[in-house]
């Protein structure tokens, strides 16, 4: 067919078009075509319309590329874009990691955020990949695959220099911490991860800590696993007493603990000493050295803030349809029990009525327990959702609700309400020259100040957006609501962040306040008038506080 003058541009447009299906069909053919080949336009065509064949199948199969943003734009040479579309698919595996990787049965591949980045950086370059989803090897089997070269990238993974020696790691994309997990109750003495010397420690096989802890825990104490929930695995090891702790990804165990009912457990230390940076591993060879230089342009300006809200938004929504489908089956079990141990009750009669009351109460027992365990986890889910999971201040949703029932009652009772808005100054820099990580912890500690000077049961500490914040004040005077910002103005100067390029060179806020005393405004003019307050800051100068009451007047 390769040679068939009949063969002609019009014919191939058509076949461009169709669709994805069809598509699919000729990819053979196109694979046997490229323009070196190419004795005469008619087949320049063809290898033009093999290029957008393979694209056309790559784009039905790929999702999630819609949820990265790229901060500055990123340009490749046509010879670069050309090199990358003739390569080879990407032989991609990965492991059960939300909510950066998590395993789909119907489709035979993975989603989650590093699946975005993959399917963004490849539509944008034409290069291809398909997964190889391994689901009986182990992660340290998986890291020798690509080190040996029978598949080219796993993701997510952490950086070891061992394991850069045989691979290449892109930059990180992704930031978590280990944890360690006991039974609940157990008061364990651990301050540090020197301190896990003294217990048994269990962790998976292959992880990037292993190293680390087998410096620190004698080797009769420290237990690796290739599972984490079967019978002979991590979890069910440290239920059964045969390990004292477990060291674990904190965002993976949060997940695998509503999953799998891992509610007997919890976290009792961070090991922040040993954060982990997560990035994509290929395999070494010149060829994957100029790919990863090319994932790395695009991670370096990737902005991956709507992946990370629709991955974690989705865990959310796992654990809450979960939930209330667990809550229905174990109503109906104890409907069935209290049943099947009635009908026992009157056909054994007297004759074994001390054996019934004992499997009554042990069944009672079970379902208190159950029901405990869904009100536990219920509590879990409600905090959560009114909860910024950056901060841990209030979230907008429940900004939105208490403004809306403290003005109420201002209504009702005209006792005096404010409200401070609080923008970090020159935010930007401190992103664009430190990096998003340093910036996350900036917000954290000026969360804290927040929350600090804000301490009252009836006041609200808020993340409002970005860098802004909001602080509900019930019951506070203009004058006490000026003492408030003083308190948070100095308390943020005192952490004395640097912001290198901005004068002065450390982090400051602006805050707007307003004061409703009187009048009839509603909830919304109380933000407004805060907000103006800060405009009025941050044009002044930044850094200093501005002020208004609300009564009677109208306020300009």
């Amino acid at each position: 067919m390769g040679d068939d003058p009949r063969l002609d541009v019009d014919s191939l447009q058509s076949v461009t078009n169709s669709s994805v299906a069809s598509v699919r069909s000729l990819l053979p053919l196109c694979r046997r075509v490229s323009p070196a080949r190419s004795a005469g336009a008619w087949l320049l065509a063809l290898a033009a319309a093999c290029a957008s064949v393979s694209a056309a199948a790559q784009s039905g199969t790929c999702e999630g590329a819609e949820r990265i943003r790229l901060r500055t734009p990123v340009t490749l040479e046509a010879e670069e874009l050309a090199a990358l579309r003739r390569m080879p698919p990407l032989r991609v595996t990965s492991v059960g990691a939300p909510p950066l990787s998590v395993y789909d049965e119907k489709t035979g591949s993975y989603r989650g955020i590093a699946n975005d980045l993959l399917c963004f950086i490849t539509a944008q370059t034409g290069l291809r990949h398909e997964y190889v989803p391994a689901l009986e090897s182990t992660v340290a089997q998986k890291i020798q695959l690509v080190q040996e070269g029978q598949l080219d990238v796993f993701a997510p993974l952490s950086f070891l220099p061992e394991r850069e020696r045989q691979g290449l790691f892109t930059l990180p994309f992704y930031d978590s911490y280990y944890v360690v997990i006991a039974r609940k109750g157990r008061r364990l003495a651990i301050a540090s991860t020197a301190d896990l010397a003294q217990y048994r420690v269990g962790l998976v096989d292959g992880v990037a800590l292993q190293p680390v802890l087998g410096n620190i825990v004698p080797p009769g104490r420290m237990v690796n696993f290739k599972e984490i929930v079967t019978h002979d695995g991590l979890f069910e090891a440290l239920r059964d007493d045969r390990i004292d702790v477990a060291v674990f990804n904190r965002d993976f165990f949060a997940e695998q603990r509503f999953r799998h009912e891992l509610f007997d457990l919890e976290v009792v230390h961070t090991l922040r000493e040993y954060p982990r940076r997560y990035r994509f591993y290929f395999s070494r060879s010149p060829q994957h050295q100029r790919v990863a230089a090319v994932f790395d342009r695009y991670l370096a300006v990737a902005d991956t803030t709507l992946s990370l809200q629709a991955h974690e938004d989705g865990e959310r929504q796992f654990i809450e349809r979960y939930v209330r489908q667990r809550s229905q089956r174990t109503l109906l079990q104890g409907a069935s029990v209290v049943a099947a141990l009635l009908a026992l009750a009157s056909y054994l009669a007297l004759r074994k009525y001390r054996a019934l009351v004992r499997r009554l109460a042990q069944s009672h027992e079970r379902i208190l327990q159950q029901q405990q365990a869904l009100q536990a986890a219920n509590a879990e889910l409600e905090q959560l959702s009114h909860t910024d999971a950056l901060t841990r201040l209030a979230n907008r949703r429940r900004l939105d609700e208490a403004l809306a029932r403290e003005h109420g009652r201002w209504q009702r009772t005209a006792s005096p309400l404010s409200l401070l808005m609080i923008d970090l100054d020159h935010f930007k820099r401190v992103n664009d020259h430190y990096g998003h990580a340093t910036g996350d912890d900036y917000l954290r500690a000026v969360a804290q100040v927040l929350a600090r000077a804000a301490a009252r049961p009836t006041d609200v500490a808020a993340r409002y957006g970005g860098e802004e914040f909001v602080c509900l004040l019930p019951d506070t005077a203009p004058q006490e609501a000026a003492a408030v910002a003083t308190r948070i103005h100095v308390g943020v100067a005192a952490l004395a962040l640097p912001n290198a390029h901005a004068r002065p060179p450390f982090l400051t806020v602006s805050i707007g306040v307003a004061t409703l005393a009187g009048g009839t405004h509603d909830a919304q003019d109380l933000l407004e008038a805060a907000d103006a307050q800060l405009y009025a800051a941050k044009s002044g100068g930044r850094d200093q506080i501005r002020s208004v009451t609300l009564d009677d007047t109208d306020f300009g």
